[in-house]
Order: C-alpha cells, then structure tokens, then sequence
C-alpha cells in the first residue's frame, strides 16, 4: 500500500502532527508554531453561512434518461434524442428549519435537479408540492420570518405560522397540503418532486409553449404521522438515501410534463403563472417523457452537497422563464445567495462546474481560476468584449433561436391587488379528494397548531378555511373545542 505525506496547504512536508513547539517541557507555545496556526485558522473557517432557507439537504448524482423526443416543442439540446442519457445532482432539503432540525419536520421538501447539459446547466429548483404559500415575491421574507423559530424564545411559533396565513388566505392551498398526510415524507425516495413553477419551452419554428414538470416517485408515496416521525433519528431519511443508494438501490423518478400553449394561456380561467394555482390534470394532462435515477452518493457532504449552487436562472436555449413573479424574483435571488454563501465564483466548484466549455469575461473574484473548471483559467487572452480576436469568446447565434417576445401590449406597469383572487376552490377540491382517514389527519394537524394561536386568528383561519369548503372549516373547530 502506498503511504501519502502529510503537508501543508502549501505542500511542504509535515514532520510532527502530534506535538506543537514549546519554550520547555511545561512552557507556553512559540509564536513558530506555523503549522498549528495554519490548521486553527483554518478550522475557525471550516463552515459558510447556512442557507437561510433549505438549510438541511442531502444530495446525490444521477442520469436523466429521455423517453422521446420533445424537439417538436424545444430547441433544448438534452431533449432531442430518445434513449439520450444527461448526468445530473439532486439535492433534497428541508425548507424552514436551519442545519440542526429533522428530517422529519413537518415541511415541504425541496426538489433541486441540476441537468449537466451540452449548452450548460439546467436547473429545475422546485418542491415535493406543486403549488407555495405565496405567488408575491414581496412577502417572500415575511413568510419565511413568521415560520421560524420566535425572536425572544428560539422555540417553535404556532402562533406566529398561523397568524401569517390568518392574513394571507393565498397561503390556504400549500397550508392544507402542509398539514394532511403527505406533510411529513417517509423518506426522500418516497416523494414527488415538482418544478411548481411554469416554465417556457420554444421550438425552432420559434414557437412557444408553457410547461411545468412533474417527478413521479416509482418508489411511491409514503408517509408519517407526527408521532412515528418522533420516533425517528433527525437524520434518517438522509441515512435512507445514501444506504439505498450504496447497496444498488437505485431510486427513479417518472419524468412527465405539463404542457399549455400561449393561446390556451391567454384565455384560460386560471393564472397559468399564479404559483398558489395547479393545472387541473382533466385539462392538461401529464405526459411522461423520461426517467431520472440516483445511482452515485458525493464522496464529500461539504464540497458537494452544501456548496451546491442551485438557480432558477441557470436556463439554456431552449428552456425558458415565465412571467410568474416568485420565479422572477427567484431569478435574482438564488445566484446572490449563492455569491453570498460560497463566493462570487461559485459556479467553478466541481459540482456546480458544467460539464461544457466555458467562455467569457467574468474575472477574478476569489477563488477565481479553479483548475476543475473548464475555460476557467484566465490566462493572457482578452478580458473585454467586442475584441479584435474575433475567436475569443464571441457570441455563437448559428443555431439559435431566441425565445418569441411575451406579448404585453396594454399592460401598465403598476402594483396589481391580488386580495380578491379565488384562494379556496382549489384548497376545497383537495380537501373533497382525501379519504376519511386523510381529512381526520389534515384536520388534527391544523388543530394542533392552530389552538396554540390566540381567538382572533382562530376565528379568522376558521373562517377561511370555512370557504375552501364548510365541512372543512367545521371539523378544524370541532377540533380546537375538543
């Protein structure tokens, strides 16, 4: 077996790891002590800031498989072929809990699919629910304030959670998904995963549609009560995926697409781009265009999983946004946490890298001119656009077609008030859906929360709830009595 030599970061060799410099047996330390500055100071720096929002994750390597061709909507280079295959990174989180909380909170999970493309990377940054709380960016820091832990107390705030969504009756559909039996996932194998936001693809006619992605579980669905999950480790379904995946159990996804047209857009009776809204199924059904399978675990939790860089913006040709304004407030929000967290060069990092060349003029930052990074070496060539080496780094619009223009035309630039949208059908036919046994559950699970919170928001919350369906509001107040 071949031995390694221990060194510095710098790479001299290391003779003594066990024993620092000291004036005498029993005396202080030497301020020689290079070696055991090095290894303090780098130890006070071993963590970034924590995301403030999925916080907790745990992420794996894949392959997308395509099912068949989606050229006759899409330019997208990854969805031409049938039976082409694309590397990708999952990572799946928690949401409103920091690094310390369970697995097994109740709270929606994050679904982030990175698709290591030919034309670069394509991220699709979603949740196991397919609609939110808010379809607003502007509440955006107020809903997450409210869902953490109190101020004063550092404990968990029922009052505070209800109380937000007493005044944001938008929030009514994610709520009753929250609090029924799909709350709490068994385990990430065991979830759905949903872009939940629309997205836009265009074809090389320059015709558009509108799409959202769906990642149906093979594994199924499976779920806990807030009693077992108690009884579970904080971290099992993060132990659950790296065993599954370690022993060849492989867990897959069934890939489907919802796909509306910009005509359908125009005229249908739903915000197509309302992010608290689904597309009823009878309307747009799903159609299954590919595979996703978790076939490789990271070889280092910190530098992959926690400095993945995950960015509704990360779009190539063919793949678009739309004008849903939490995706477009996503659109910045996402690259400047991740400029903030792991540095402005944050897309050089092996997991975050994209697996084609990299051109352009983006320079220096820390940590600029990692060697994993294609292209990122920024060597003597020229640093400004346009240049006279017309080989360096122009732009290449040969075989592409820009997206068609959104229509606007009429549209004033103002505050729209939203406060009168229809908040309740869709929560009310969900409630209609589930099994005795699902509503016992989504009722007690509110109660639980809800009677902890003071009369007002009691009386309002019933209320709302009350006009998703009445037998709905009715047993979540039989509840709080009992």
């Amino acid at each position: 077996m071949t031995k390694t030599t221990l060194t510095t970061s710098a790479g001299a060799p290391v003779t003594d790891d066990n024993n620092s410099i000291s004036a005498g047996e029993r005396g202080p330390l030497t301020f020689d002590n290079h070696y055991l500055f090095e290894k303090l100071a780098h130890f006070n720096r071993e963590r970034i800031p924590e995301r403030v929002v999925h916080a907790r994750g745990t992420g794996a390597y894949g392959t997308f498989t395509l099912k068949e061709s989606l050229k006759d909507h899409t330019i997208a280079d990854f969805l031409q072929t049938a039976g082409e295959q694309t590397e990708v990174f999952l990572r799946f989180s928690t949401v409103g809990g920091g690094q310390d909380s369970s697995d097994y909170a109740r709270d929606p999970r994050g679904f982030a699919v990175k698709f290591y493309t030919k034309q670069g990377n394509f991220d699709v940054v979603g949740n196991n629910t397919p609609v939110f709380f808010l379809r607003d960016p502007i509440k955006f820091p107020d809903f997450i304030h409210s869902q953490k832990k109190n101020p004063r107390t550092n404990l968990p705030d029922p009052q505070a959670i209800f109380e937000f969504w007493a005044n944001h009756p938008q929030a009514l559909h994610q709520m009753t998904i929250l609090m029924s039996d799909r709350g709490i996932p068994a385990s990430y194998r065991h979830m759905h995963g949903f872009s939940s936001h629309t997205l836009s693809f265009w074809n090389a006619a320059g015709e558009r549609v509108w799409v959202k992605w769906h990642f149906k579980s093979n594994q199924g669905i499976k779920t806990l009560t807030d009693d077992e999950a108690m009884t579970l480790p904080a971290f099992g379904a993060q132990q659950d995926l790296v065993e599954a995946i370690d022993k060849g159990d492989y867990p897959s996804w069934a890939v489907k697409l919802q796909i509306m047209t910009d005509e359908q857009a125009a005229s249908y009776h739903i915000n197509p781009f309302d992010l608290t809204k689904v597309w009823p199924h009878k309307d747009f059904p799903l159609q299954e265009v590919g595979t996703l399978e978790l076939n490789r675990n990271v070889e280092n939790y910190f530098a992959e999983t926690e400095q993945a860089a995950f960015a509704p913006s990360n779009l190539v040709p063919g793949v678009g946004a739309s004008p849903d304004k939490m995706l477009q407030a996503r659109l910045l929000a996402y690259q400047d946490a991740h400029r903030y967290r792991v540095g402005v060069n944050h897309n050089q990092l092996p997991v975050n890298s994209p697996r084609c060349p990299v051109n352009n003029y983006q320079r220096d930052g820390q940590m600029a001119g990692c060697p994993y990074h294609s292209g990122s070496v920024q060597g003597s060539g020229a640093n400004f656009y346009p240049n006279d080496r017309a080989a360096e780094g122009a732009p290449d619009v040969s075989n592409y077609i820009s997206e068609p223009p959104l229509a606007l035309s009429g549209a004033a630039a103002t505050r729209y008030d939203t406060s009168d949208d229809d908040h309740y059908t869709q929560a009310g036919d969900l409630y209609r859906l589930m099994s005795d046994d699902q509503k016992q559950q989504l009722v007690g699970n509110i109660a639980g929360g809800l009677s902890q919170a003071d009369a007002s928001v009691q009386e309002r919350m019933v209320a709302l709830i009350s006009r998703c369906d009445a037998d709905y509001g009715a047993q979540v107040q039989a509840a709080i009595n009992a």
